[in-house]
């Protein structure tokens, strides 16, 4: 069992899917195949004494069928100026496959963890409109916006309220402009495709 820990912030990013995603409705992904970056921007949060306030990190993974199924790839980014206590409750939270939701399914569907890597974030938290990269761009960019309507070019606001997920319960829908990501041979283009912005408040059972 983990320490007690609690967090709130942003969670954004984008994977493969056709707007929307399949994924928000309990069915296969678009293609077939899931890929895509989760990133968390933490407001303010601690693991036991170790605070958590400000810091960024990301999961990323490749699935070869609908992520439930669990043969999912992945890798954890964490920022850099992470203290070592730090990387370590993170670690832990992502891990032991008791710290509590989101973290824990998370890593049920993960069968392959790549090695951790430490790297820089370069974030605008801007809602559905967030930039963000990872080590200059080089592992991660990601620029997201409303969906634009087809026929006009305005943008159109949506978005989900589901009382049972697990990464948030809103959740403003849009889709990417730029998301490219590339890292310890997992790579993927998912630029033009869904993207997904919300507030999070997560707590641990301690």
């Amino acid at each position: 069992m983990s320490e007690s820990w609690t967090m709130n912030g942003a969670i954004y990013g984008a994977c493969n899917c056709d707007w929307g995603c399949p994924c928000n409705f309990d069915v296969a992904p678009t293609y077939g195949h899931c890929e895509g970056v989760y990133m968390f921007a933490v407001r303010e949060g601690g693991y036991a004494d170790v605070p958590l306030n400000g810091l960024h990190f990301a999961w990323a993974g490749h699935s070869p069928g609908p992520l439930h199924e669990g043969n999912v790839t992945a890798a954890l980014i964490i920022d850099e100026s992470a203290t070592p206590q730090q990387r370590e409750a993170l670690a832990t939270l992502w891990r032991s496959g008791s710290s509590g939701l989101p973290f824990d399914i998370l890593n049920s569907v993960t069968a392959t963890w790549l090695e951790t890597v430490y790297a820089p974030f370069d974030v605008e938290l801007a809602g559905i409109n967030t930039k963000a990269k990872i080590d200059g761009g080089k592992i991660y960019e990601l620029s997201m916006s409303r969906v634009k309507n087809p026929v006009t070019g305005d943008e159109e606001e949506l978005y989900l309220d589901k009382p049972t997920g697990f990464t948030s319960k809103r959740s403003e829908l849009g889709m990417s402009e730029l998301a490219k990501f590339s890292c310890d041979g997992l790579s993927f283009d998912t630029s033009g495709k869904y993207a997904e912005y919300a507030d999070f408040e997560y707590a641990g059972p301690g």
